[in-house]
């Protein structure tokens, strides 16, 4: 992973074999990133996504491998019992143009990631939801 810094904003290049949440939880510990969004393009060649079933609480995950070209990364960066919390979503197109996405659990850089992840002033916090949905939601503090 290299990266650059440019005013609020920092550019990220994900080499062949680098996992993504890996890669962007490092930098966010070592930047000391507290509050981000995140968007992103590449390829990878593995890559775990999942759908949440709110009404049985469950993730469901598919493993995906070959070539694909990630056409959207999306989510953001907020904290968890003071720790970096990453919520990624992702869209990944196979060889047959066909697209599949989810929740991000997992993704390796088939040949190049470009990041950019956008700080924010402030912090937000996440709070398990145990009556309603059993997800981790924002937390305004």
């Amino acid at each position: 992973m290299e990266f650059q810094k440019f005013a609020d904003t920092y550019v990220v290049r994900l080499d062949k074999g680098e996992e993504i949440i890996a890669s962007l939880q490092k930098l966010c510990e070592t930047e000391q990133i507290a509050l981000a969004s995140v968007t992103g393009i590449g390829a990878a060649d593995h890559a775990v996504v999942g759908l949440y079933d709110v009404g049985k609480r469950q993730y469901h995950k598919t493993e995906l491998n070959g070539p694909m070209e990630i056409t959207s990364l999306m989510g953001n960066v907020t904290q968890k019992e003071g720790a970096v919390y990453l919520h990624l979503h992702i869209n990944l197109c196979n060889t047959k143009m066909q697209i599949m996405g989810g929740h991000l659990n997992e993704c390796r850089i088939g040949a190049t990631g470009e990041i950019v992840v956008r700080t924010l002033p402030g912090k937000v916090e996440r709070l398990l939801d145990e009556t309603v949905t059993g997800l981790n939601l924002f937390r305004f503090v």
